[in-house]
């Protein structure tokens, strides 16, 4: 496989990256504005939000199943576009039916495309031989920006949810469709000779779930304290903390940027020292973050909190996958990578429910104490990290089998 493949692999995968990032902001942005196109009540609201992560699920179960036959890069060609017109069809519709319909289809194609993404990124990483997940993931962190910028457009300017999903869409979806034919799959070749017969060659090893076991407890645990952020960040200032309604959404964003920047420099940490040191350390600041929101005097200080949450949950989720896909070569990475996949959205379904019961029934301060315990519980899981392969600089250097590209987090 010559270097020029894998770079033009590793960017059209970031554009990837890039475009659901987009295209999911756009979608949770603008939930208030669909709950009054199709007037939704606030009792049925919950429902439609629960639905599209199950569904995504069991689009990440289905997509293990299908990458046996087919290759990720084929199912990430055509689920993206399906996202992509799925969203379309939120902002088109006018009766409920129309609604459950687009989100189900949203659901299902987000998780075939969420988890064949990922097996991407891993194998690529597997070829590069150092780590460039994170660079990935920052890719979709800085889609999150433009796509919630988009909407904040939309919505100052009273723009109907058509007419504001309609530009992004129509310049995405081709650009995704052309993108996509640069794709680099990992030992495809291997697989269709295994398929056809042609090759025996070893058998991939069985995905073992208790080898998986702390990477999908750490991937829950992540994305709890995601949808804490997400969900909650803005009432909280506001009702907690007695912020003015411009200031409560200002959390969210600076939590987005703050994931950005830590994970364009994640790859660097994790070459010169490791996976190990990176998740204990963003654990650590992840933490500490919760701390300080739930003890926070002011406006201000939360802001503080909820913007070092974003530098240090931001490494965990892409080590996670990578870690996944190390753990079982071959073959056996793509099942994995699913199966951990399907965490992401355990963890969404809990996160926000788990908070506002808490807050609810106790105090939302002390709600913030929960998702920083449960990220906690990473330091105990942290060894399950552990690589030689992707600790560069210094005394890890290693000999590499492919290195292209000019710096370590250029995607």
């Amino acid at each position: 496989m010559t270097d020029a493949r894998l770079r033009h692999g590793r960017g059209s995968l970031a554009f990837g990256f890039f475009a659901q990032g987009v295209t999911f902001a756009l979608l949770v942005t603008r939930i208030p504005a669909i709950q009054d196109r199709y007037g939704i009540s606030d009792g049925l609201l919950p429902v439609f939000l629960a639905a599209v992560p199950i569904l995504a699920g069991v689009g990440s179960v289905a997509t293990e199943k299908l990458v046996a036959r087919v290759r990720p890069g084929v199912v990430l060609r055509w689920s993206q576009p399906v996202v992509l017109l799925a969203l379309l069809a939120v902002g088109a519709g006018a009766e409920m039916w129309q609604l459950a319909l687009a989100l189900g289809a949203f659901g299902l194609a987000v998780g075939a495309l969420d988890a064949s993404m990922n097996m991407l990124g891993v194998s690529l990483q597997q070829a590069y031989g150092r780590s460039i997940m994170l660079g990935f993931h920052a890719t979709y962190s800085l889609g999150g920006i433009v796509g919630a910028s988009l909407a904040w457009a939309g919505a100052h300017w009273d723009l109907a949810l058509v007419v504001s999903y309609l530009p992004a869409v129509a310049v995405l979806l081709p650009a995704a469709l052309v993108g996509s034919r640069w794709y680099v799959d990992a030992e495809r070749r291997e697989r269709r000779e295994r398929r056809e017969g042609r090759e025996e060659g070893p058998r991939a090893p069985a995905v073992a779930f208790s080898v998986l076991l702390p990477l999908c407890l750490v991937m829950t645990f992540a994305y709890i304290g995601d949808s804490t952020v997400s969900n909650w960040s803005a009432k909280y200032l506001q009702d907690v903390l007695g912020s003015s309604e411009e200031l409560a959404t200002v959390p969210y964003n600076a939590y987005m940027v703050t994931t950005l920047l830590g994970r364009a420099v994640g790859d660097l940490g994790v070459r010169r020292f490791g996976a190990v040191a990176v998740v204990r350390c963003g654990t650590v600041l992840a933490a500490g973050g919760f701390a300080v929101v739930a003890v926070a005097p002011g406006a201000w200080v939360g802001l503080g909190g909820f913007t070092l949450l974003g530098l240090g949950l931001c490494v965990i989720v892409p080590q996670t996958f990578a870690a996944a896909g190390r753990a079982f070569p071959g073959a056996a990475s793509d099942v994995a990578v699913a199966r951990v996949n399907v965490f992401n959205y355990v963890g969404f379904v809990i996160g926000s429910p788990l908070v506002g019961a808490l807050g609810d029934a106790w105090s939302y301060r002390g709600a913030m104490l929960v998702p920083m315990v449960l990220v906690l519980v990473t330091l105990v899981y942290a060894r399950s990290f552990a690589t030689e392969s992707d600790r560069y600089g210094g005394v890890h250097e290693r000999p590499r089998i492919v290195d292209v590209g000019r710096s370590g987090n250029e995607v």
